[in-house]
């Protein structure tokens, strides 16, 4: 009888759910979207109740005519910070889901800046007291919501990022878990104790009542309710995205490293035991060995890196589709001095700037759709320089090439200007959807369906090397415009 690993992605604006074979190749794929709300300038929500309908369904289309006792784990990897609160008794959310890209809570980090807390912060938890993580969204409903706060305090409340309340709904609410990854990005957690944090807790008036048990990102945390499947099925693998995409890349090994190129855009280097402190404005978070332990990383956020061509197809409609932007922006030899910062939620690594917001400089009466959009591609190319910059300043390293991950990966323009503009190759795997895939790594590690690292280290496979071509002078010319044009938006400089 053959067995399978079924892999939860579930992303920002959908959920993709694959089912892998015993050589990691995919036998059944399928996807679907959930809405995007936008209620105020600069809020992003969900509603949680939709993306755990969107996920049951695609999970009962892919599992369809196999039979419960055939899939040998599930692996969930998530949209890291968002946040949901929901009533431990009825399951119901206790409001929409604040998004990781939401910057709602500004006012909470802005106190937390001017009552001297962000040196104690980076010491606990690695991060900065910025909007994108989870512990000011809470903070933040509570402070405006009495029910909320009421129901919080009184233990009534669970809170989670999707993975808890994915696996919440698929145990049919036995289990209340996170793993070490997901706890990383909540500014409650300290990474050096590998526990929450009492002091930031009280800091931010969050009850400890709320959290979830923080596991492995590789092991059986229980199995799901029999209705859902025909029977139980072992619950066994959890990361956040962006560490579950290092692990996909092979990323469980000292100084492995890649950027993942979705919503936003991640770059991961694995530091193992040591916690390294960065001096260059990038986060050190939590990443998994190759047993599904915590290990330390060092990680630079973009913000909005695919969301741009988004912007460009669903508000500007400048184009119809994500490929049409590779061969209008190819229909143009350069974008003729424009520059498109896509500040659209502020700036993320290494700016932290919550004030910033998005602008183009240098538009002329000439300039048209195709130097926009390429524009739009090339920011995300920069943006990713600015952290690979910053991390080969903090490790005193030169990164030999770069390996990438995520759907706009699939783009030929911005993968060639990437290489470009870094001046190292560009690694493309055959399977881009490296995130869905390291879920399921873990998962299948997790119950046994593989035995060790070593069994899928070598499933990784390229599919394409991108060579860079670009003169240092034209590639230093063009990086100074990039700094300048980042220099025009908000604080940043």
């Amino acid at each position: 009888m053959n067995k399978y690993i079924l892999s939860i992605d579930a992303g920002t604006t959908g959920v993709t759910v694959v089912l892998y074979d015993r050589q990691a190749q995919v036998v059944r794929h399928e996807y679907g979207e959930f809405r995007q709300h936008y209620p105020r300038p600069g809020w992003v929500e969900h509603d949680a109740s939709e993306i755990w309908q969107v996920t049951l369904r695609l999970i009962r289309q892919a599992s369809e005519n196999i039979a419960h006792d055939q899939i040998a784990g599930i692996g969930i990897t998530n949209q890291r910070e968002t946040t949901v609160l929901w009533d431990r008794k009825t399951g119901e959310p206790a409001a929409n889901a604040i998004v990781w890209q939401c910057r709602r809570s500004q006012d909470q980090c802005e106190r937390l800046r001017n009552g001297g807390h962000t040196e104690l912060l980076a010491r606990k938890t690695g991060l900065v007291p910025d909007a994108y993580f989870s512990g000011t969204k809470i903070q933040w409903l509570i402070e405006n919501n009495e029910n909320i706060a009421s129901r919080a305090r009184a233990g009534e409340l669970a809170f989670g990022t999707i993975d808890s309340w994915l696996v919440w709904n698929l145990s049919g609410g036995a289990l209340h878990v996170t793993d070490f990854t997901n706890a990383s990005r909540t500014l409650l957690f300290n990474i050096e104790e590998k526990t929450w944090d009492d002091e930031l807790l009280a800091m931010m008036s969050v009850p400890d009542s709320l959290l979830p048990e923080v596991r492995k990102s590789s092991e059986v945390y229980g199995e799901t309710e029999a209705g859902i499947f025909g029977g139980p099925v072992p619950i066994c693998g959890i990361a956040g995205d962006q560490q579950a995409a290092l692990f996909g890349q092979g990323g469980g090994t000292l100084n492995a490293a890649k950027n993942t190129y979705g919503t936003g855009c991640f770059f991961l280097v694995n530091t193992g035991e040591q916690r390294v402190h960065s001096k260059n404005g990038l986060l050190t978070t939590l990443a998994t060995d190759t047993e599904g332990n915590p290990v330390y990383a060092l990680e630079g956020s973009v913000f909005i890196a695919g969301a741009v061509v988004q912007w460009l197809r669903d508000e500007l409609k400048i184009i119809k589709s994500a490929p049409e932007s590779e061969d209008l922006a190819a229909s143009v030899p350069d974008t003729g001095g424009v520059y498109l910062v896509p500040a659209f939620a502020g700036l993320g690594a290494p700016y932290w700037d919550m004030a910033a917001r998005g602008g183009m400089v240098g538009i002329t009466r000439g300039t048209g759709r195709a130097h926009i959009t390429r524009a739009a591609l090339e920011s995300i190319a920069y943006q990713t320089r600015d952290l690979i910059d910053a991390v080969q300043q903090d490790l005193g390293i030169q990164l030999e090439e770069l390996r990438v991950d995520g759907g706009a990966t699939a783009n030929n323009f911005l993968m060639q200007f990437q290489a470009d503009i870094l001046g190292i190759p560009v690694d493309r795997p055959a399977n881009i959807e490296t995130t869905a895939l390291g879920a399921g790594f873990l998962a299948g590690l997790g119950c046994g369906f593989w035995s060790a690292w070593d069994e899928i280290a070598d499933n990784r496979k390229t599919e394409r090397r991108f060579e860079p071509s670009m003169h240092d002078d034209r590639r230093d010319e063009l990086f100074k415009g990039w700094k300048d044009a980042v220099g025009r938006m908000g604080r940043a400089s």
